[in-house]
């Protein structure tokens, strides 16, 4: 499929699209939550979503795997229009890797079992071969030591990288981060933030709604502010934080980095 001559990309440069957003639309009832939502992220780039509450940040984020439905518009992935429903949408969401503010795991599991049981159960991973996989990944990201307990005994840190750890067992091509850092201690931030540090600097491409501005300007290969359900800002992150084009952004970044 030639994306280029089936939907209406954007004016940035598409030099290997793995995601295209054309015309994305999203309404709660009479609420127009994401507006004519256009913009494609390239294999290997990291993309923060930054903006306002309320701005459709994590909606938009969301839409990406169909975790929320659009009302209109189109997404593609890897050249695959996104499915609404069914085995092709199950198999799309298994290469794409989501970690969002709350945890998610599995309260009844160990650490080990949660990071195995999405290779076993959707990549029919030997159960052998699944759990050197997964202790793997939690070295990765730091927590080895902790696979055989449960997620009540760790830190709400050590919980959000082992569900970093989850999503990359999947051989994901695609990461998702949901605000991962706004339910932690303040303690708790940066260990979860170096570890995403570190994945950006392996090549994955990332999607990640975030409030940290640090983060946003270290790791970033380009910034989208969003407001009122718009893309209103696209800019690498030298050009967006030391000349935001817009009124809305100036202001924006005039309130977050006077904290």
């Amino acid at each position: 499929m030639d994306l280029n001559n089936t939907v209406s990309i954007p004016s940035l440069t598409a030099t290997n699209p793995l995601v295209i957003l054309n015309k994305v639309n999203k309404f709660y009832g009479e609420n127009h939550v994401l507006r004519d939502v256009n913009t494609i992220v390239n294999r290997g780039e990291i993309v923060a979503l930054i903006g306002p509450s309320g701005a459709g940040k994590s909606t938009l984020c969301r839409a990406i795997n169909r975790l929320e439905t659009i009302s209109s518009g189109d997404i593609f992935i890897d050249g695959v229009a996104l499915p609404d429903e069914g085995r092709e949408l199950a198999t799309l969401r298994a290469d794409v890797g989501m970690v969002f503010q709350s945890f998610n795991l599995f309260a009844h599991k160990t650490v080990l079992e949660n990071v195995m049981l999405g290779p076993v159960m959707v990549r029919r991973t030997k159960k052998s071969d699944a759990r050197a996989l997964a202790l793997e990944h939690l070295d990765r990201v730091g927590v080895a030591d902790q696979a055989d307990k449960m997620p009540s005994q760790l830190s709400g840190g050590q919980q959000q990288r082992v569900a970093i750890a989850r999503a990359l067992a999947m051989g994901p091509k695609l990461m998702l981060f949901d605000e991962p850092t706004s339910a932690l201690d303040p303690e708790m931030v940066s260990e979860v933030l170096d570890v995403m540090l570190a994945l950006a600097k392996t090549g994955m491409t990332m999607v990640t709604v975030t409030h940290e501005m640090g983060f946003a300007r270290e790791a970033a290969d380009r910034i989208i502010f969003m407001a009122d359900g718009q893309i209103v800002e696209e800019a690498t992150p030298t050009e967006f934080f030391s000349a935001p084009k817009t009124t809305r952004a100036r202001d924006f970044l005039q309130k977050v980095l006077a904290r």
